[in-house]
């Protein structure tokens, strides 16, 4: 993952030298300027000191290997040390497991299963760990859990990843999921299990929703109070595509400016308890994400109200409507 310039499909150029350090200490997108490395945090009871960008693969489901090699290592340069992945991404696994074993000693591997069977989990975790050419991953997560009836329906599925933390194949466990009943569902799961992460989404859109933020701020002053680490995601999504033309492989339309990007980026780091963010689920609004969680990540009482007050007319996201 050496340095020189690398350039990819949807990417702005980077420039850095081996290590994630430039010339004059700094790397460049476009003409955004910051800092070698992303800010660390550490990531709750994993005490993994994560960057707050963590390299979200759902960017890769339709890629090809130029763009995703490019992609990889522009996010490394940067400092990330953190990517999330799943076998329903389309093709992200197999494109990104062969640049894993480079920098498996320095990269927090994040995977993830949709299965409720524990068998069917077991087998879905070894073959990922096959394709992403890894004995083990740091992180296995319980995905999509977005109401209690789900989380009901996979507790054979929470019991096998258990099992596989304790084999050694994952060394944390997780639970992820989208929707507006997605917090209140992680909030009892991590009542009923001994989990050690939740993503979950953050923006301000949803924040101007008082019932989500109800339960969202349960949930994160309760993953506070244990030590679990806390992921957010749809930080930069704007609103669902309607009838207009999809310009982005996202199931939602995000935010593609770096002043739009960047507000949702700071307001999901600057909630407390909320530890790192995914990038955008496109390989074209990464480098955008990048600079923003390079950048300062604060951002006070009133600009968070102003950026809630700013998207509180748009449409939620969800439900689910796939792109």
């Amino acid at each position: 993952m050496g340095g020189g310039s690398v350039r990819g499909p949807g990417l702005r150029r980077v420039r850095a030298t081996p290590g994630g350090t430039a010339g004059d200490g700094t790397a460049e997108i476009g003409r955004a300027h910051y800092g070698a490395s992303v800010e660390m945090r550490r990531l709750g009871r994993t005490g993994h000191r994560s960057s707050v960008a963590i390299l979200g693969g759902a960017a890769f489901s339709d890629a090809d290997p130029d763009t995703t090699e490019s992609a990889f290592r522009a996010a490394l340069d940067v400092g990330v040390n953190h990517l999330d992945v799943a076998p329903h991404y389309g093709r992200a696994e197999a494109l990104l497991g062969p640049c894993i074993p480079a920098v498996r000693d320095r990269l927090f591997v994040a995977c993830k299963t949709l299965r409720h069977g524990a068998d069917g989990v077991r087998a879905q975790l070894e073959e990922s760990l096959s394709v992403l050419r890894c004995d083990s991953v740091d992180l296995y997560q319980l995905h999509a859990v977005t109401d209690m009836e789900e989380l009901d329906a996979r507790s054979g599925a929470v019991e096998a990843i258990l099992a596989a933390r304790d084999e050694g194949l994952c060394r944390w466990v997780g639970i992820t999921g989208h929707g507006l009943g997605a917090p209140a569902a992680h909030l009892e799961a991590l009542r009923r299990f001994d989990l050690d992460t939740v993503m979950v989404p953050v923006n301000p859109q949803l924040w101007s929703d008082p019932g989500y933020r109800r339960d969202a701020e349960g949930l994160l002053a309760h993953a506070g109070e244990h030590d679990v680490g806390v992921m957010a995601i749809k930080a930069a999504a704007a609103r669902p595509w309607a009838d207009r033309v999809h310009t982005s492989s996202t199931w939602y339309e995000p935010y593609t400016s770096e002043g739009e990007v960047g507000r949702g980026v700071r307001f999901a780091l600057s909630t407390p308890g909320v530890h790192a963010f995914c990038t955008p689920g496109d390989t074209s609004v990464l480098a955008t994400a990048l600079v923003a969680a390079a950048g300062d990540t604060s951002m006070d009482r009133s600009e968070r109200a102003r950026a809630i007050e700013d998207v509180a007319d748009e449409s939620s996201i969800f439900p689910m409507i796939p792109a």
